[in-house]
């Protein structure tokens, strides 16, 4: 795992990112585990984020693109549970909000950690009811004020498999309507540029998607309103 010197959270924390699990899973007994980081606290990841980069070619035709995490009831053994909505507009801002709906469930199979907050099984809601994924949290942090220790902004990067309609990819969130601020993403950025070329062969394909597809997605505030 690639890291960086302190510039994202409070002093002496780091930016630190990992290979989603399919490129680093254990091929055998004697191989070293899976690239971990430290879990998110599921109240992290439930707010409002905004993608601000992303290598999906969909929100090439939209912007103010969102996503709000919300609990949902555990599962029975425990396992947490997430109500996932994707909410976007136009590119050109014509027409109403458009939205995406599912349920996250965490997997603690895939490393086999349990209570792991970075791997995710979703599932689509309403007419979607039959398509599935899995995304994970490749990395997350807060960038604080130095003077008052008050949170400023909060960061995340996620991997997405891929489904009937998208291919895998790779989002950058920030949970501040207008995004990150410039330097933690281009930051956030060049460390993610080093885990995946750090990954070697095993990662040439994700390292080149990512060169060649992730754009920064348009942001034309205030959102609208559903």
């Amino acid at each position: 795992m690639a890291t960086t010197p302190p510039t994202n959270s409070t002093s002496g924390g780091t930016i630190t990112l990992r290979l989603p699990y399919k490129y680093s899973h254990p091929s055998s007994h004697s191989s070293p585990p899976p690239q971990t980081i430290p879990l998110p606290p599921l109240d992290f990841l439930h707010r409002t984020w905004s993608v601000t980069h992303s290598t999906l070619s969909m929100w090439r035709s939209a912007r103010n693109v969102r996503i709000t995490y919300r609990p949902l009831t555990p599962t029975k053994d425990g396992r947490p549970r997430i109500d996932d909505l994707v909410e976007y507009e136009s590119l050109s801002g014509s027409g109403g909000v458009k939205t995406v709906a599912g349920v996250d469930t965490g997997n603690w199979d895939l490393a086999n950690i349990q209570e792991d907050t970075t791997s995710w099984d979703w599932r689509g809601s309403g007419w979607l009811f039959f398509v599935s994924s899995h995304w994970e949290v490749l990395g997350w942090g807060e960038r604080k004020n130095e003077e008052t220790g008050e949170v400023e902004e909060r960061w995340a990067v996620t991997w997405f498999a891929p489904t009937i309609f998208t291919k895998e990819g790779v989002d950058v969130y920030s949970d501040r309507k207008e995004g990150g601020s410039r330097e933690l993403v281009e930051e956030v950025l060049r460390v993610l540029g080093e885990v995946l070329k750090e990954g070697g062969e095993g990662t040439r394909s994700l390292k080149e998607m990512v060169e060649r597809d992730i754009r920064e997605v348009k942001i034309s505030l205030p959102w609208k309103e559903r």
